[in-house]
């Protein structure tokens, strides 16, 4: 018997794969997070799938998303960024990377993890909704609202309301699997 996913993975091999193994699952280590962030950030716009199938690309181009490597990162750095036919080559974003590892560090600093800090907003516990079908889930929520503006109040880009509640999925502070997907009691 197949395994009952939520409806917008279905259908392409490597949507699954990161449906089955990652979207959803509690992340609490910085790396990671900030990995995420960043994706979501370049996601603005476009359709997750095409990040995904650039994701290996983003963590050659992007020094496997070490922050405090991007956050020195210079114009010479930029202009090869924007040179690689591998990732979304927008300046605004390539940009934006370098400050957000810049203020991604300032949480450290202040909060002793961004993972202490983001997490804070839901007490440490993911969320858990109840939809039956993932066009019913928000594309943000007052919750998502609050993040993103205390995160562009402390220096980030490209974090709208739509961006955090993307994050928020993808890490697992709130489970948004359909509940009738396999994942939903497993995350």
């Amino acid at each position: 018997m197949a395994k009952h996913r939520c409806g917008w993975c279905e259908g392409d091999t490597l949507y699954e794969a990161y449906h089955d193994e990652e979207w959803g699952v509690p992340v609490y280590d910085d790396d990671t997070l900030f990995e995420f962030l960043i994706l979501e950030t370049f996601q603005a716009g476009l359709s997750w799938i095409t990040v995904l199938r650039k994701r290996e690309n983003f963590r050659k181009a992007f020094d496997h998303f070490d922050y405090k490597t991007i956050a020195k990162y210079n114009q010479k750095k930029v202009d090869k960024l924007l040179q690689n036919e591998g990732i979304i080559r927008n300046k605004l974003k390539v940009n934006a990377t370098i400050t957000n590892a810049q203020a991604f560090m300032k949480i450290q600093d202040e909060f002793g993890s961004f993972s202490k800090y983001i997490w804070g907003f839901v007490d440490g516990k993911p969320i858990k909704n109840s939809f039956k079908d993932y066009r019913k889930a928000p594309a943000n929520t007052p919750l998502s609202d609050t993040i993103s503006k205390d995160l562009k109040k402390r220096g980030f880009k490209f974090v709208g309301s739509t961006v955090v509640y993307a994050h928020m999925q993808a890490t697992g502070m709130v489970n948004d699997h359909e509940i009738n997907c396999f994942r939903y009691n497993e995350v």
